[in-house]
């Protein structure tokens, strides 16, 4: 079936349909791994987002039951310039195509992804819809865009109740409370292998209710949207930080920033891939990794006397980890629980494992 791309300006990419197809809109952007779609696809940061691919040919390895970061898709549409219909790998358990047809998500392939990609780095992100060719679909691409809003989309991917996931040996020396605002699956596990007991709590859990549950830690996840609509949980932060560490990473950072009197902004185009080269300044190394965020933290935000700018994006010079000096508390901007180089940044977690004992045995000496 031919379908055509109009953005919220008239341009117009016309392609074909594949998926589960109807007419949709939303916030089109763009992710330029060569890999990882599958992990894209149920990425919750991408929640009412339409993620057009660069590389050319997607689906190649199909998709299988391990490789998700959520339950389901988030993404609200597809799109790329081929799509495989016959993977192989040995992991393979079904087409791309298959895959969108089960969760409802419509595709869109053939049109030319490149001109997309470039008019949204000259022209920054905007929101577009994808319709069946006829009749004046023009217009009916442009009122839905019109109608379109991406409103609080935290609360529409975190949890409605508590989720208990045990350390991997079964009885963790750390207990953690997660924050979901939109958490990836490899977050827990990045945690629970490292003998953590994790709690994954509601994005709206009130602060008090995490610092009278005898946690040794606290993470902020990822998690879609801009982070200033997130007036409660800014506020939850506020309260908890300094209590006991906590580290946060992607909207958790942002979060962050904001509940520590610090700014965040919208960029152009935003970051998105797996191949974003980032500098720990300590180290004075800098790691490839993996992100997905339409935000930043100001810069000039982070100048307090508390703060230390701890990691900047190499390609753009923006804020990619903040330290803050006078408490236990330390954020990212990037996504460390991916692997998308040879020298990946899992190392924070280590860090956070290190912060949390050094703690509890300041306590324990205190007592």
């Amino acid at each position: 079936m031919k379908a055509v791309l109009i953005l919220e300006d008239g341009t117009r990419f016309e392609g074909e349909t594949y998926g589960d197809f109807k007419d949709i809109a939303g916030e089109i952007v763009f992710n330029t791994g060569m890999t990882g779609y599958q992990e894209i696809l149920t990425d919750p940061s991408y929640y009412g987002q339409i993620v057009a691919m660069t590389y050319p040919l997607i689906g190649n390895y199909g998709v299988n039951a391990d490789d998700y970061e959520s339950r389901r898709p988030n993404v609200r549409g597809f799109i790329t310039r081929e799509r495989c219909e016959t993977p192989s790998n040995f992991r393979c358990e079904k087409t791309l195509d298959d895959y969108l047809k089960k969760y409802e998500i419509p595709g869109l392939f053939g049109i030319d992804t490149r001109k997309l990609t470039k008019i949204l780095r000259e022209k920054g992100t905007m929101k577009g819809a994808i319709v069946v060719c006829g009749g004046d679909d023009k217009t009916r691409a442009l009122s839905l865009t019109d109608e379109f809003d991406l409103n609080n989309p935290v609360d529409k991917v975190t949890i409605d109740k508590p989720m208990d996931f045990p350390a991997d040996n079964k009885k963790g020396k750390l207990k953690v409370a997660l924050f979901d605002y939109g958490v990836k699956t490899n977050i827990i596990r990045s945690l629970t292998k490292r003998n953590i007991d994790v709690t994954v709590l509601p994005s709206k859990t009130p602060a008090e209710v995490v610092l009278g549950g005898n946690y040794d830690g606290i993470m902020l996840s990822n998690g879609p949207g801009d982070p200033k609509d997130c007036d409660i949980e800014i506020e939850n932060i506020n309260k908890m930080a300094g209590e006991i560490p906590i580290f946060a990473i992607c909207l958790g950072h942002q979060l962050v920033a904001l509940a520590m009197g610090g700014d965040t902004e919208r960029l152009k185009y935003g970051h998105r891939g797996c191949n974003h080269p980032v500098k720990d300044i300590a180290k004075d190394r800098t790691y490839i990794t993996s992100q997905n965020h339409g935000y930043t933290v100001v810069a000039d935000s982070m100048k307090k006397s508390n703060m230390e700018i701890t990691h900047i994006n190499m390609n753009d010079m923006t804020v990619e980890g903040v330290r803050y000096k006078e408490i236990p508390l330390f954020t990212v901007q990037f996504h460390p629980e991916a692997s998308p180089g040879p020298r990946d940044t899992a190392y924070l977690f280590d860090e956070f494992v290190d912060m949390m004992n050094a703690y509890k045995e300041r306590g324990a000496a205190d007592a």
